[in-house]
C-alpha cells in the first residue's frame, strides 16, 4: 500500500518562502512520476509541478521561476521549494505519485500566504 505524507505547510507573509516535503512508502516500482498539486477554497485542484524518477520537471506557468520541485529517490522523498510566495498561492497542497499500480495522493498540507 502506497502512502504519502506531506509536511512543511504553514502561514507565511507575501514574499516569504516555504519548503514542502512528501515522504513516500510502500512504492513497488522504481519508475514513477511524482508531483505537487494544490486546491484553493472553491476551486478545482490544479497542477503545480511534476518530476519523473529520471529528474525531468514540469511547472505550471503561475509558479515558474518561483517554485522548485526536487526528489531524493534513495530516501523516497519529494520536495517543493516555494519562494516569493503570493496570496494567490494560498491552498491545500497535495503530493501525488503515479506508477504502474495507479495514482496515489497524500492528505494535503495547508499553505496560507498573508498580504
Amino acid at each position: 500500500q502506497v502512502q504519502l505524507v506531506e509536511s512543511g505547510g504553514g502561514l507565511v507573509q507575501a514574499g516569504g518562502s516555504l519548503r514542502l516535503s512528501c515522504a513516500a512508502s510502500g512504492t513497488r516500482f522504481s519508475t514513477n512520476v511524482m508531483g505537487w498539486y494544490r486546491q484553493a477554497a472553491g476551486k478545482q485542484r490544479e497542477l503545480v509541478a511534476t518530476i519523473t524518477s529520471g529528474g525531468s520537471t514540469n511547472y505550471a506557468d503561475s509558479v515558474k521561476g518561483r517554485f522548485t520541485i526536487s526528489r531524493d529517490n534513495a530516501k523516497n522523498m519529494l520536495y517543493l521549494q516555494m519562494n516569493s510566495l503570493k496570496p494567490a498561492d494560498t491552498a491545500v497542497y497535495y503530493c501525488k505519485l503515479a506508477d504502474w499500480g495507479g495514482n496515489y495522493w497524500g492528505q494535503g498540507t495547508q499553505v496560507t500566504v498573508s498580504s
